[in-house]
């Protein structure tokens, strides 16, 4: 049986032939330790180790998956967002790197109310999630603002059971409360601080230019969004306008081209001042807008 180095080596010449060549070593490796369950190290120190015949087959089985498109990260059922583990399945959308900064704008804001949970009276700073997928949002703000009440919302059951066992395992689901339902829907009459949403917002229209990995392998109800990709905000903003506290945050991540419709609709629901942030290839990607 072949050590690990050449089982590489292996690899990396079938998936070269895939969807994504330029990734195929990298993604042979990963997919191997992942069956062993080892470090890239040991695979430094071992690569002559014969594998197992149960090894060996689970790990060709793995990369024909990869061959044929189906995400890394699925297959493994892991990946990270924000310096924290994530379990990831077909019922939830992978979190992206271009999401982080929609985490990183909320933390922002909130830390001016830091002070909040130890003055008397006042409650903690109240933000809600809307579209939670895997937690990613919900948790990497509920870890790293230890003050605030987190509330989660997701139409999907599904969704919401990963979402739940990412906060578990971060240690931050008792500071999280998960709500099935359609957008503001499960909060209605409540108030928060800050609603922050990565909302689907692809264009049934965009459907055949999509990647293999995203068209036939990620939830359609997390990327569609109408013929022009904003359903969901047409929808979104309005609710959030009615649940937002005076001076609270909206905070959503766009799709490409999207950032002047969604100014517009924020303008008509009374948001001021709106701010858009772009992305590291100078994309429009974030909106940020606070209620009168």
């Amino acid at each position: 049986m072949p050590g690990p180095g050449n089982l590489v080596l292996e690899g990396s010449a079938r998936l070269e032939l895939g969807p994504h060549p330029d990734r195929a070593r990298r993604d042979a490796e990963t997919l191997l330790l992942h069956v062993l369950q080892k470090s890239k190290s040991w695979l430094m120190a071992h690569g002559e180790e014969p594998l197992s015949a149960v090894e060996a087959a689970r790990y060709a089985e793995l990369l024909e998956r990869r061959f044929h498109g189906e995400p890394i990260q699925y297959i493994t059922g892991e990946t990270e967002f924000y310096a924290l583990p994530f379990r990831v399945t077909p019922d939830v959308l992978i979190p992206r790197p271009e999401t982080e900064q929609l985490v990183e704008k909320v933390i922002e804001w909130a830390a001016r109310f830091a002070t909040r949970k130890t003055a008397p009276g006042i409650p903690p700073l109240r933000i809600l999630d809307v579209g939670t997928g895997s937690g990613a949002i919900a948790v990497a703000v509920a870890h790293h603002l230890p003050q605030a009440e987190v509330t989660a919302i997701d139409l999907s059951a599904a969704a919401l059971a990963v979402a739940q066992g990412n906060a578990e395992a971060n240690k931050v689901a008792g500071r999280i409360r998960f709500l099935e339902g359609d957008l503001l829907a499960p909060v209605a009459g409540e108030s928060f601080d800050v609603v922050v949403s990565n909302p689907p917002y692809v264009p049934l229209a965009d459907r055949d230019s999509l990647s293999v990995e995203v068209r036939d392998y990620e939830p359609a109800l997390a990327l569609f969004a109408g013929e022009d990709g904003i359903d969901v905000y047409r929808r979104l903003i309005p609710a959030a306008s009615s649940a937002l506290a005076s001076g609270g945050l909206l905070a959503l991540e766009l799709g490409y081209g999207q950032d002047q419709a969604v100014a517009a609709l924020l303008e008509n629901a009374g948001f001021h001042p709106i701010e858009l942030l772009p992305d590291l290839q100078g994309i429009p990607r974030i909106a940020c807008a606070w209620r009168r």
